[in-house]
């Protein structure tokens, strides 16, 4: 199972509020097969509107976290929005809320979504701009972020907490696990004889 206690990154500030799922990835691309090739494609509406837009710049090229803001993930249910965020290069998330349900499909992912008081994201996303290489620290643990000396408190959901740093998060993962118990309850089972696990 992949525990996931820490994020340590280089990050994008994308500082605003009411990103939906429409914006981090087009209706276009929910016709994939798999999600391949999605994260070539996050913003890219916002992008060729905006030639000065955070993830075409190159100095935040290779960046694992993202910093937003208020209501990040509004909108529909689609899990190609993070997909595509993850597929980008994107290991966390942290901002003033998120839309509940794709909080839920981040956690399922395994992308931490925490939040953070606006004060201390206007301050962090400042830092990053003055320099794109500042390292930052996103720790479940302690439930902190840490960069350039500057530690603030985040939260997020107990259960969604507990899930990521024990690695309950990763459902495919638990399965395989146990395949040895998954493969002898199989033999017990009767629409199961006959089958091979």
């Amino acid at each position: 199972m992949n525990e996931i206690k820490s994020v340590k990154s280089t990050a994008i500030p994308l500082l605003l509020d009411d990103i939906d799922t429409d914006r981090i990835i087009p209706a276009r691309f929910l016709r994939c097969v798999t999600f391949d090739g999605l994260g070539e494609h996050a913003f890219e509406d916002d992008r060729q509107q905006d030639a000065n837009h955070p993830f075409d710049k190159p100095q935040f090229q290779g960046a694992g976290i993202l910093v937003a803001g208020r209501n990040f993930g509004c909108g529909s249910s689609r899990e190609h929005a993070p997909q595509s965020l993850m597929r980008w290069g994107i290991k966390a998330i942290i901002a003033e809320s998120f839309a509940e349900i794709f909080f839920g499909n981040c956690g399922s992912l395994g992308i931490p979504a925490v939040k953070a008081a606006r004060a201390d994201l206007d301050q962090l996303a400042a830092a990053i701009e003055a320099n794109p290489k500042l390292e930052v620290a996103v720790d479940l643990e302690a439930l902190t972020v840490s960069a350039a000396g500057v530690t603030f408190s985040v939260s997020m959901p107990g259960s969604a907490r507990d899930a990521l740093v024990t690695g309950q998060w990763d459902y495919l993962g638990l399965l395989l696990s146990a395949a040895d118990q998954v493969a002898e309850h199989a033999k017990k089972v009767p629409y199961m004889t006959g089958f091979s696990v």
